[in-house]
């Protein structure tokens, strides 16, 4: 990882390895503790569509901000505030795709304990990545950022 700018959200772990640690964690333990799997043919092809969808999520999220001007990796500076696109109706369309990447995942693998890592990894991202983000949006952005979040939920 890149130096953590000191204008920036400080967020010291990049999110789609906490996503995917958390995942990783479930699906160890589901088999470590030998976890019955979910054994219903349905779940390859929902769980194939929720992570296709996760993943469309995450790329509008990027070039959401790409076409502001901002970088996508949280210890970086925003230089734009954005509230286009997915942005109006998520304040977290990057990290909302990444954990529906996640479940798409665990649904596909038949897996309770990666079903169990989703609940996980949407707490970690809430407090150790979302509050700094946002703790950062305020001051910088001020009163436009405050209004924002009171028309636009955190995750959906």
């Amino acid at each position: 990882m890149a130096l953590v700018e000191e204008d920036s959200a400080q967020v010291r772990f990049p999110p789609p390895l906490i996503v995917f640690g958390a995942l990783m964690l479930g699906l160890g333990l589901g088999d470590v503790l030998e976890l019955a799997r979910i054994d219903v043919a349905a779940m390859r092809p929902v769980g194939a569509v929720i992570g296709l969808l996760g993943a469309a999520i995450i790329a509008s999220g990027i070039l959401g901000f790409v076409r502001a001007g901002n970088d996508p990796e949280p210890w970086k500076k925003d230089t734009a505030f954005v509230t286009t696109g997915l942005y109006r109706f998520t304040r977290n369309p990057m990290y909302l795709g990444m954990v529906l990447v996640q479940l798409g995942i665990a649904l596909f693998a038949q897996s309770i304990g990666g079903l169990l890592s989703v609940p996980l990894a949407i707490l970690l991202v809430d407090r150790f990545v979302i509050a700094r983000e946002e703790r950062h949006l305020r001051a910088t952005f001020g009163d436009e950022y405050r209004a924002y979040c009171q028309r636009v939920r955190r995750w959906i």
